[in-house]
C-alpha cells in the first residue's frame, strides 16, 4: 500500500526520537471578511499562539491537492502521513471504528442521518433536529429489533451522536460502490439506492430492503421517522503509524469520527472527553509514554459550517488560552493546523489551503502571529498535507539522511 513519497527506509524507528504533539483546529482555515478583511484565525484575539508561531516555522497546508474540497477522513488522514488519493477510505468505516465497533475484513459499513420526513417523504430536517444522544439509541434501539429478522447477512447497527448513526453489513459478495441517499437538502425525498458498479448492482436490492424495513420501524415517530446513508465503505484495514512510522499514538477526539479515523490508523484511543478543557486534561494525564499525540477541536468547524463568523472566533479563542497546558508537556514538535477549511461565508468545508505552525528547536520563525497571511509567508511554504507527517519526524530527530 503506497502512503506518501517518504522512503520507509528514512524513519528511524529506535526509542530516542523525540515527541511530536498533533493540535487539530477543525476546519480552521477562513476566508476574509467582507468588512476587516480578516479571516477568523486573524480575527481572533490568540495571544498564545502568536507567541508560539513567533518561535515556529509556518506555512499553509493542502490536505489533499489544489482545487480539492476534502472530508475529515481524508483530511486527518492526510495530516497523519497516508495518501488520501491512494488510501481512500468511506464515512462509514470511519463512524464505525469511532464507536469501537470491530470491524471484519469484507464488511461494509455506511453512516445513517437520523432524519425528519413528511407525509409525503420528502426530507424536512436532514439531522431531525439534532436529537440528544438518548432519543437518538432510543430510536436505534428499535430499529436494531426490526434488523434481527433479515437472513441474507448479519446487520448491526449503533447510534453514534445525537443524530448519526451506522450500519455494517457482514457477509459475502457485498460492495461498497453506491451513492449517497442523501440528497443534501431538504423539500426533496431521500435519493434511491444507486449502484456505481456492475458488482453493488447484484446487491442493491440488498441494500434497498434493509433501508426500507429501517423505514417501517421509524414509521410510528413524528421526528426521526427516516435515514439518509451516507458514505458506504468496505473496511480492508491500514498499515499503522508504529508499522509505518515507529510512533506509539494516542488520539484524543470527542466526535467519534474522528476517534474512527484514529483507530484505522493504530492510535490508541481509550475514552471520551466530554469538553475542550478535558480533551487537554487528557492529554495530560496519558500522554506519557507515546511518541505522537492527537488532540483534536471540533467547534471551529462546526461554527464555521453555521456561517457564524463571530462564534467561530470564540471557538478559536478558547482553543488559544489552552496552548499553554499542551507547551508546558514540552513535547520536541509541537504542530497546530487543521484538517481542512471551513469558512464562516462559504458555510461549509473548502479547497483553501490551511495554516500551520511547526514548533521545534530547529524553527525559522518568520512573523509574530498565526494566521493566514503570516503562514502564507512562512518557511514551510505551500504543501501537500500528506508531507506534514515527514516535516514532523525531522523535526524530531528521526528521519536519516537519504542517500550517500
Amino acid at each position: 500500500m503506497d502512503i506518501t513519497v517518504l522512503p520507509d527506509a528514512l524513519v528511524e524507528r529506535g526509542q530516542d526520537g523525540g515527541r511530536i504533539f498533533l493540535v487539530v483546529m477543525d476546519g480552521v482555515g477562513g476566508l476574509p471578511h467582507p468588512e476587516s478583511g480578516q479571516t477568523e484565525l486573524e480575527a481572533a484575539q490568540t495571544p498564545h499562539l502568536d507567541a508560539l508561531a513567533a518561535r515556529s516555522s509556518l506555512g499553509m497546508l493542502l490536505p489533499v491537492g489544489p482545487g480539492i474540497t476534502p472530508g475529515s477522513g481524508p483530511g486527518h488522514l492526510s495530516l497523519f502521513g497516508y495518501d488520501p488519493v491512494a488510501n481512500q477510505i468511506g464515512r462509514g468505516a470511519l463512524s464505525a471504528l469511532g464507536v469501537g465497533f470491530d470491524l471484519q475484513p469484507g464488511d461494509v459499513a455506511v453512516r445513517l442521518n437520523l432524519a425528519t420526513l413528511d407525509g409525503d417523504g420528502r426530507v424536512t430536517d436532514r439531522r431531525a433536529g439534532r436529537p440528544t444522544d438518548e432519543e437518538g439509541r432510543r430510536v436505534v434501539e428499535k430499529v436494531r429489533t426490526a434488523l434481527a429478522e433479515v437472513d441474507e447477512v448479519e446487520l448491526f447497527i449503533e447510534h453514534v451522536k445525537e443524530h448519526r448513526a451506522v450500519l455494517v453489513f457482514r457477509g459475502p459478495g457485498l460492495s461498497a460502490d453506491f451513492a449517497d441517499t442523501d440528497p443534501q437538502e431538504t423539500g426533496v425525498p431521500p435519493a434511491p439506492v444507486t449502484p456505481l458498479t456492475p458488482a453493488a448492482s447484484e446487491v442493491a436490492g440488498l441494500i434497498e430492503r434493509v433501508l426500507a424495513r429501517i423505514g417501517v420501524a421509524m414509521a410510528d415517530e413524528t421526528v426521526i421517522n427516516g435515514v439518509l446513508a451516507r458514505g458506504f465503505a468496505m473496511f480492508e484495514g491500514f498499515p499503522t503509524l508504529e508499522e509505518w512510522f515507529g510512533l506509539r499514538a494516542l488520539a484524543v477526539a470527542q466526535y467519534p469520527m474522528y476517534r474512527g479515523v484514529a483507530r484505522l490508523v493504530g492510535m490508541d484511543v481509550k475514552d471520551v472527553p466530554g469538553s475542550e478543557d478535558e480533551t487537554v486534561a487528557f492529554v495530560e494525564a496519558r500522554h506519557g509514554g507515546y511518541d505522537f499525540v492527537f488532540a483534536h477541536f471540533k467547534a471551529p468547524d462546526a461554527r464555521g459550517e453555521d456561517g457564524d463568523f463571530a462564534a467561530k472566533v470564540a471557538a478559536i479563542e478558547r482553543i488559544d488560552a489552552l496552548i499553554p497546558r499542551f507547551t508546558a508537556l514540552e513535547p520536541d514538535v509541537l504542530i497546530v493546523t487543521g484538517d481542512h477549511s471551513t469558512p464562516a461565508g462559504y458555510g461549509a468545508h473548502s479547497w483553501h489551503a490551511v495554516p500551520v505552525l511547526l514548533a521545534s528547536r530547529w524553527g525559522r520563525p518568520t512573523a509574530a502571529s498565526f494566521g493566514e497571511a503570516a503562514c502564507r509567508g512562512g518557511d514551510l511554504g505551500r504543501f501537500e498535507g500528506k508531507h506534514l507527517m515527514s516535516l514532523a519526524l525531522a523535526n524530531a530527530g528521526r528521519l536519516a539522511k537519504f542517500g550517500a
